[in-house]
């Protein structure tokens, strides 16, 4: 009687069983797999950036979608030390830009390049290291809120931390904390409210003291309260760095020294907030605004 029973008990994991084998065949592929851009490397040059960025005749599809041509000769020129906000329809290419900038992705044709060099030879850590991404979804590991910011930059000092998160509106929620700056963040920061995942992601990218600020879409999770903390954060660090800054609202980025505006894997127009309304009302920027301002209580005045 248990000799059978065993043996229906043995019958009803085979579908367990075929699970855990797909499962590992699928982790082992990973692991096998090897990246045609690798972090690992040694060579490539190791320089510190002045922070001016040009794509020039991009054209670039996601591996996984081959036949969807996301840039069909994207020309984009970024000064140093000055902002560049990236406007379009929703899968226009804005956060694309920031995934060829820190070389997540090589171009299919043309090139991206920084201080008149092509990305591709440049170390890859090095240039990632100048490098920071404060994106809409921060990323927070489990550990203390210390730990998470100084991610930023290895042997940074106490007093560094906590200057890095003053300058980013963070140090006095942290210190109202019981345990301040030890408190356990929880998984991906769930023990945090939005916003203050935010400003501690912040915080760390202050700490990384990047030559170059990528910021995709930052504020757009956040309750106006959180925003315009954060926004207040964002105004300061973006001071003399070169930031490329990719907005949904456009309340936010009428201050950018320039704004491109992507439509079919182009840029259709560039200038600042004022020169692309006087374009007039057939241009693409005050497309744009007509159709937030339409959605949103929250009008954006199309006066020049």
């Amino acid at each position: 009687m248990s000799t059978g029973k065993n043996i229906a008990d043995a019958g009803s994991m085979t579908s367990d069983l075929a699970r855990g084998g797909r499962a590992i065949k699928s982790i082992l592929s990973i692991l096998d797999r090897e990246s045609e851009i690798s972090s690992e490397e040694l060579e490539g040059i190791k320089k510190t950036f002045k922070g001016h960025i040009e794509l020039k005749n991009v054209v670039f599809a996601y591996p996984v979608r081959p036949d969807q041509m996301i840039f069909k000769g994207l020309n984009l020129k970024i000064e140093a030390g000055k902002t560049m906000a990236l406007v379009g329809q929703s899968g226009s290419g804005k956060s694309t830009v920031i995934g060829l900038i820190e070389r997540f992705y090589d171009p299919l044709n043309g090139s991206v390049s920084i201080d008149g060099c092509d990305i591709k030879l440049y170390n890859l850590r090095k240039l990632r290291s100048q490098i920071a991404l404060v994106s809409q979804e921060p990323t927070l590991f489990g550990g203390t809120i210390h730990e998470n910011i100084v991610y930023g930059k290895e042997n940074a000092t106490v007093a560094e931390v906590r200057k890095a998160a003053k300058l980013a509106n963070a140090h006095e929620f942290i210190s109202s904390m019981e345990e301040g700056y030890e408190t356990y963040c929880g998984e991906r920061g769930v023990q945090l409210s939005g916003g203050q995942k935010q400003r501690i992601a912040l915080a760390r990218a202050i700490l990384k003291n990047p030559t170059i600020l990528l910021l995709d879409e930052a504020t757009s999770a956040l309750d106006s309260v959180s925003e315009n903390l954060v926004q207040e954060a964002l105004e300061k660090m973006m001071v003399g760095r070169t930031c490329v800054v990719v907005a949904h609202r456009l309340s936010t980025i009428q201050k950018a020294d320039s704004i491109a505006v992507i439509v079919n894997g182009k840029v259709a127009e560039k200038g600042s907030h004022h020169e692309l309304l006087a374009v007039g009302r057939g241009g693409a920027y005050h497309s744009l605004i007509k159709l937030q301002s339409n959605q949103s209580p929250h009008r954006l005045s199309t006066k020049v």
